[in-house]
């Protein structure tokens, strides 16, 4: 029985195999008429949009024309120039300033006796007045000062005039020097040495602003570097793949493939050509970054020059000490320059809000020396006396009469009784000012004593709250730079390491796709297996350039973590 069951599944056995034998030769003919060779199609790369010229490019020629044209570069000098004109506007409260008052000035008085100077009932003043002045401020010790000269021409009807006009004049110098609070340090000097620390701190913040934009500068001339690799990697397999197209058609004529291997070989030439558009693209937009970092602006020629990298990567960088590149990233580095300068600045903070903290006592000091002069009026009755001028006569003559001596003068003239020194121009006045005939000296003490100063107590509170949040910032700016260091240390190696792979990968996958073709026209290989080690070499080839500009990238990146990029290219900071 179990024979019977053997020899009936030999027997549907050998039906299936026979008709699987006999099948493919009656569906042959279907499927050679379904399966229709592509026509050869040619392959051109258009030219790349607004590309018309060709130049070559180093990379210190495009560091150099980054320094020279970028706006970010540019703007951080603005910065700096902005902090230096701050400085010079600090000082500026420190010049000595010249001013001036010139008035003029009439009054007309109402009197109701002739007391008042005057019979008609008003007495009319005029006064010319001219005051030029100086003042300033000292930068040492808070002194400030003022100096003035007063002048004026005095013209009135009063009676009792006796020069008119008038020439008044005073000599001025006074000063403030405060004695405790402002004494060691105040606003001004404060202002001031706050700017100074300001022009050092755009002076790092333009160091890192370069440094940044040399390593991007860096980073996308290796990315350009690799776009215009890739790109000849893919056109090479582009090439590939017509030269194996091409094969394939002639050996499907010649009976020795199927169609479909030429089918085959026909999707992987669009495949590659597929790749080749994506990498013209590619290199397109690797370009135009470039070209927006060291370009002045929109207009300029280069934009329709295709830029050529001719650079090598140092594919051997020097190999610097994990412990001393972490030493010179502490050095160098501007962020941990800008946190010290940021404690400076502090400092000068609570300098200031703890002088502030103390009373105020300041010493004022004036002195003035006076001088006036007039023309001298006529010979006029006095005022006082002009009603007993007939009496007095009376007197007299009877004194005449009896042998006495008359009366003396009861000063009935307006000038009488009045010293030479005071009669006379303006000239004289002035003679009489600078004679020290009319000194007036006052010495004041100020004080000021606020029962709370919660003002000034809170200023210097923050201020010293401040000074602790700026400690911790300097230790996490140093541990940032220790991480940063480590990983791009760490960066350069894994891309020396990848790069010694990928040339390694690359090596084999050539050897491995001339081994295939030859395996292939010897007729013990399939198309596939040498489309397959054709699409490992491709990768393997686009792989090596990637690890190439990797590199490139992963040094900048290092010598920006350490702080050294300026001096590894030479270039220096005006």
């Amino acid at each position: 029985m179990a024979r019977s069951f053997l020899f009936a599944g030999l027997l549907a056995s050998s039906i299936v195999f026979g008709q699987q034998q006999g099948g493919p030769q009656q569906q042959a003919e279907p499927d050679q008429a379904v399966t229709r060779v592509p026509p050869p199609r040619p392959f051109v790369l258009p030219p790349r949009i607004g590309v018309v010229t060709d130049k070559e490019l180093t990379l210190q020629d495009a560091l150099a024309m980054a320094l020279a044209n970028n706006k970010d570069i540019d703007g951080s000098r603005i910065d700096r120039e902005k902090a230096v004109n701050s400085v010079s506007g600090a000082k500026g409260y420190y010049d000595p300033r010249i001013g001036s008052l010139i008035s003029y000035q009439k009054n007309v008085t109402p009197v109701a006796s002739t007391l008042g100077g005057s019979a008609t009932g008003r007495v009319t003043s005029r006064n010319d007045l001219a005051d030029p002045q100086f003042t300033g401020s000292l930068p040492w010790i808070g002194t400030s000062y003022q100096l003035d000269f007063s002048s004026s021409r005095t013209s009135t009807n009063n009676t009792f005039a006796q020069l008119n006009p008038q020439y008044p004049t005073s000599l001025n110098f006074s000063f403030t020097q405060p004695l405790w609070r402002n004494l060691r340090y105040d606003d001004n000097r404060h202002r001031l040495d706050v700017s100074k620390k300001n022009v050092s701190l755009t002076d790092e913040q333009f160091r890192q602003r370069v440094m940044q934009i040399v390593t991007q500068t860096e980073q996308a001339y290796w990315d350009l570097a690799f776009a215009y690799g890739n790109l000849a990697v893919q056109l090479e397999a582009v090439r590939l793949g017509r030269d194996q197209d091409e094969s394939n058609r002639r050996q499907q004529e010649q009976g020795l493939l199927a169609p479909i291997d030429v089918v085959a070989a026909q999707r992987q030439l669009a495949t590659f050509e597929v790749n080749a558009y994506s990498a013209q693209e590619a290199l397109t937009a690797a370009e135009n970054v470039l070209k927006a970092i060291i370009l002045p602006d929109r207009t300029d020629p280069t934009w329709s020059s295709a830029l050529i990298p001719i650079t090598p990567v140092n594919v051997s960088p020097p190999i610097t000490p994990l412990q001393d590149a972490v030493r010179e990233g502490l050095a160098n580095r501007p962020e941990l320059a800008q946190v010290q300068i940021a404690a400076e600045i502090n400092q000068t903070d609570n300098r200031f809000f703890r002088d502030q903290t103390k009373p105020q006592m300041d010493l004022i000091a004036t002195h003035t020396n006076a001088g006036l002069s007039g023309i001298q009026l006529p010979l006029a009755p006095n005022p006082f006396t002009a009603g007993l001028v007939s009496l007095s006569d009376r007197i007299n003559d009877l004194s005449l009469l009896a042998g006495l001596q008359p009366l003396p003068s009861t000063g009935g003239g307006s000038t009488g009784g009045l010293p030479p020194m005071l009669v006379g121009s303006y000239q004289q006045s002035i003679s009489n000012l600078f004679s020290g005939n009319f000194p007036t000296t006052v010495v004041q003490l100020r004080l000021s004593l606020p029962i709370r100063n919660r003002t000034a107590d809170a200023n210097l509170n923050n201020s010293l709250a401040e000074t602790r949040r700026i400690r911790n910032q300097r230790v996490q700016t140093e541990q940032a730079i220790e991480a940063s260091v480590r990983n791009a240390m760490q960066a350069v190696e894994s891309s020396k390491g990848r790069l010694e792979s990928a040339r390694v990968a690359r090596q084999s996958a050539e050897e491995q796709y001339q081994s295939e073709q030859r395996q292939f026209r010897a007729g013990t290989s399939t198309l596939f297996l040498v489309q397959q080690r054709q699409t490992d070499m491709i990768t393997a080839r686009s792989q090596e350039r990637r690890a190439e500009s990797d590199l490139g990238k992963a040094i900048a990146t290092f010598e920006l973590s350490t702080g050294t990029i300026l001096q590894t290219n030479n270039i220096q900071l005006r």
